[in-house]
């Protein structure tokens, strides 16, 4: 093996090494905003669930009351309306923001 080929191998590492890096600084906003998904997604979990124990409680039922697929379906439908409400609340404040009075 010569100079030649022992550079020509070195040069061919240091593009991999190279695009590699490219790469993983491209894929670094993509995996961040997925973590953020992932961390908003447990809150309105969260908040979801403790909903539900509080409309259980409010209806005298227990959570050994139901299935889990009856408990899933109820906590689906607290995480809808906790998302239909941060909607809400984000274009009510994009109108404010832009001077324009909803409520007229």
């Amino acid at each position: 093996m010569g100079i030649k080929d022992i550079l020509k191998l070195k040069s061919k590492e240091l593009v991999n090494v190279a695009s590699e890096s490219t790469t993983k600084l491209f894929d670094y906003p993509k995996i961040k905003s997925q973590q953020l998904k992932d961390m908003i997604n447990l809150k309105i979990r969260e908040k979801a669930i403790i909903a539900t124990k509080a409309r259980l409680i409010e209806n005298g039922k227990s959570i050994n009351d139901f299935s889990d697929e009856d408990l899933e379906i109820i906590i689906a439908d607290e995480e809808r309306k906790i998302v239909d409400d941060l909607k809400t609340k984000s274009l009510v404040v994009a109108l404010a923001a832009l001077g324009i009075n909803f409520f007229v």
